[in-house]
């Protein structure tokens, strides 16, 4: 792989973590509201925090969660990331966003939080973008 695309790959897969914590953010507000909804308010932000980090009704957000993290890993880490991890990234992003309504977990889910918000709907788009 040429300089350049390693270049384009990189801020491809900069520009794709940004993206994928904007949807991250939406996703949560999303899905405390629904919450609250069914389970009344929440009354803090440290109980929130334990909501999202232990009760099942947050769990399939995780994915999203852990493969955020495993970006900023790799953009941390002291050995450069090589083109076969920003490819791996690249496409385990592509793959998680791909919401499955007839399918279970996260793109489960996902395909519902995109019905019922349109916020979702466009945190989505610009995670498409990213990946273009």
């Amino acid at each position: 792989m040429s300089t350049d695309s390693t270049t384009d790959d990189r801020r491809k897969l900069a520009d794709t973590r940004k993206a994928l914590l904007a949807l991250h953010r939406v996703l949560i507000g999303s899905e405390r509201a629904v919450y609250e909804r069914s389970a009344g308010a929440i009354p803090s932000a440290g109980a929130f925090l334990q909501l999202l980090a232990n009760d099942p009704w947050f769990a399939w957000l995780r994915p999203l969660s852990t493969l955020i993290v495993e970006i900023d890993e790799a953009f941390a880490s002291k050995e450069p990331v090589t083109d076969e991890a920003i490819r791996t990234l690249l496409e385990a992003s592509r793959a998680l966003i791909a919401p499955d309504e007839n399918g279970e977990g996260f793109g489960r889910y996902y395909a519902e939080a995109m019905q019922r918000d349109a916020d979702v709907v466009i945190a989505h788009g610009d995670v498409m973008r990213a990946l273009a």
